[in-house]
């Protein structure tokens, strides 16, 4: 103690002499940043150091000032201090093990700065020593997966949380962080998933493991065996399952709510501004979009259950009594400042209000309506590279459910209808449409109406070639299984019919502009192939003789388009180019479209000619439709209800490279260690003997 004596006196004197003071904990600090073993002089160096309260700005400060060689040099106390780090984990004492858990954060973080410079050491050699590694790696895991499955304090779980998110995104590219072979060796799987079924547990720390879970099944998922895939795939306790899905829709509804009410407050807002005298000068900033930072890590998450694990899309249609009944944790929830990518948890004032009932007629809603009202939202705008992303992730999310059995079982379901508000871009030729006139349907037909939705809203010079392949994809495999079980589903399709005509007109408006940048006859072929579906396969999934005849009806009508196409495709198709083959292929799909235009064109000229009427109603073109379909032929089609299934490995795998990267780099900068005072944590330990 008499080192200690020594530095109180130092202290003493030089407040005398007006210097800066430096508390105890920088001194001890400065003593470990010494070659000097610091327990030499101070048996009881790390025992004194644990009860200090960490100063994580200076440690991690120091460590980032010091260069590769002066590093090296006191490697032998970073070591010692990281072992006793993870001795201290297994104290009694509350106050050590949050001393320890955030000065681990701050050796991680600090270290690993040094990492990225030229120098090229080891992080792993310069924290633990090669030789002990493999030792201290099992005992943290087993200490961190200890504390997060005790039924202890709830800071301390979430100080253990934030301490592998740190762990984890210490690197941009997660799948080099070669630290966590550890984490994959010791699994706190289990931890995770024990947070994820415990209501209080899931309730303060659910988002926090939630997005631990999403980023560690992506640790070189393409290169080797991830434990965690294979885990997370197997998983079927509901309690567990239900509970991720909670989490994952609580942060979704935040994110709805805070754009509806961004979007109260715009509209307000605008008409203010009119009734200003110089209301002139604000009119620009009202039309400007609603921007709300997108959640892309609680959106992977999302993927990655629907994608990994079967028995998730059940979760998807539960309802969610808990979300309305939620009351706030007595105890403060750490929680950071809200950010791109927005990659903090939902306040808890959110939770315990409602995003449930969806509107005052409907009392329950569940995970998927909250995502498509959230994809409603981020598929808006585009032009934004995170909304982008979002957007993207958003229609494989879709596309994945699109392809499953039972996930199309509930949303074909008769008995399972719900309103489903999704939000519409305001647009200068359509009115607002009225929430409370939406009708009760099943599901899919929201899943639909996003899909037109879409479809209409982007036709624009950056066309998202992308994602409206992807959309149309979706289209065809939710068709495809209507064939197949015979569901005739009650939906307006000739909304989606014009959406289809007006992308096709679109296509050949732009040609020359979107040639340079895509191949467009792509896209051309897919919706050719939809009405091509409708055409040959219709009458076993519309909903009533009359919309197959209001299909006919809607071709004849817009023929124009299809003569448009098919001259178009047929000038590119008989030129050497590029472009020959796939306009080709578009040329032979429209064969019976072509074959209906030309049939029933003639029959309805003469029958306007025979009764003397210059302009035929809908009723009369539609009376020749069907008294003509006997003499018209069609070729049959192969093919047209076969599709490519989704494949991540093969076709997503640098999308989803670059979105973690993206996801780890602001977990990171988000990362608070701080959120938890000194003053509450002694006051939530204060039996410390």
């Amino acid at each position: 103690m008499a080192q200690t004596e020594k530095k109180g006196g130092l202290l003493r004197k030089s407040s005398a002499s007006k210097k800066p003071l430096k508390e105890k904990v920088v001194l001890m600090y400065d003593e470990i940043f010494t070659t000097e073993d610091p327990s030499k002089s101070n048996p009881r160096f790390w025992e004194e150091l644990f009860l200090m309260k960490v100063n994580l700005e200076y440690l991690e400060g120091k460590l980032e000032a010091l260069d590769g060689e002066e590093l090296m040099k006191i490697k032998d106390n970073i070591n010692c201090l990281f072992q006793h780090c993870i001795q201290a984990l297994g104290e009694e004492h509350p106050i050590r093990v949050v001393n320890a858990l955030q000065t681990l954060c701050a050796l991680i973080r600090g270290v690993h700065q040094k990492n990225k410079s030229t120098s090229g050491f080891d992080i792993i050699n310069m924290l633990v020593g090669f030789d002990k590694a493999e030792l201290c790696m099992k005992n943290l895991m087993e200490s961190l997966d200890s504390l997060l499955c005790a039924e202890g304090s709830e800071s301390l779980k979430s100080l253990c949380l934030k301490l592998l998110l740190c762990l984890v995104t210490v690197t941009d590219n997660i799948s080099q962080n070669t630290i966590l072979e550890y984490v994959m060796i010791n699994s706190i799987f289990e931890a995770i998933l024990q947070i994820l079924s415990s209501p209080l547990s899931r309730r303060e720390h659910g988002y926090d493991a939630v997005v631990l879970l999403a980023l560690l099944v992506n640790y070189r998922k393409y290169e080797s065996v991830n434990p965690y895939i294979v885990k997370l795939s197997i998983v079927d306790d509901e309690a567990t399952l239900n509970g991720m899905g909670l989490v994952i829709a609580q942060a979704l509804s935040e994110y709805n709510r805070q754009y509806k009410d961004k979007e109260e407050e715009h509209q307000s807002g605008f008409f203010s501004a009119l009734t200003n005298m110089v209301g002139s000068m604000f009119i620009a900033d009202a039309d400007e979009k609603i921007s709300v930072q997108t959640n892309e890590a609680i959106l992977l998450a999302l993927y990655e259950a629907v994608h990994l694990n079967r028995n998730f899309i059940t979760v998807l249609a539960q309802s969610h009594p808990e979300m309305g009944l939620m009351t706030t944790p007595a105890s403060p929830i750490p929680t950071t400042p809200v950010t791109p990518l927005g990659t903090t948890p939902p306040s808890s004032d959110v939770i315990s209000s409602a995003e449930l009932p969806l509107d005052a007629d409907v009392q329950t809603s569940n995970l998927l309506i909250t995502f498509l009202k959230y994809s409603s939202i981020v598929m808006q705008d585009t032009k934004d590279e995170h909304r982008l992303h979002s957007g993207k992730l958003c229609l494989i999310i879709l596309t994945c459910i699109a392809e499953d059995q039972y996930a199309n079982a509930f949303l074909h379901d008769d008995n399972m209808n719900f309103r489903v508000n999704l939000h519409r871009m305001p647009m200068r030729h359509r009115k607002k449409a009225a929430d409370k006139n939406l009708p009760c349907r099943p599901l899919v037909c929201a899943v639909l109406d996003l899909m037109v939705e879409f479809i209409v809203t982007h036709m624009m010079k950056e066309f998202p070639m992308d994602l409206y392949i992807r959309c149309i994809q979706i289209v065809h495999k939710l068709l495809c299984y209507q064939k197949k079980c015979r569901v005739r589903l009650h939906y307006t399709w000739r909304e989606l019919w014009s959406a289809l005509i007006n992308l096709l007109k679109f296509l050949m408006s732009n040609e020359t502009v979107l040639l340079a940048k895509h191949n467009i006859f792509t896209l051309a072929l897919m919706v050719v192939n939809l009405f091509n579906m409708f055409i040959t396969y219709g009458d076993t999934f519309l909903p009533t003789p009359s919309s197959y005849d209001e299909l006919y009806y809607e071709i004849i009508r817009m023929h124009q388009n299809f003569d448009n196409l098919y001259s178009m495709v047929l000038r590119i198709s008989t030129n050497a180019g590029q472009w020959k083959e796939p306009a080709s292929k578009v040329t032979h799909a429209l064969v019976n479209i072509r074959a209906i235009i030309n049939h029933f064109n003639p029959k309805i000229e003469s029958y306007a000619a025979v009764n003397h009427i210059s302009q035929l109603s809908e009723d009369q073109v539609l009376e020749v439709v069907r008294s003509n379909y006997d003499t018209l032929t069609l070729k049959l089609q192969d093919g047209l209800d076969q599709y490519e299934r989704y494949s991540e490995q093969h076709k997503e795998a640098a999308f989803f490279k670059e979105l973690v990267r993206s996801i780890s780099i602001n977990v990171r900068k988000n990362l608070a260690f701080n959120t938890l005072s000194q003053e509450l944590l002694l006051k939530e330990f204060s039996t410390i003997s």
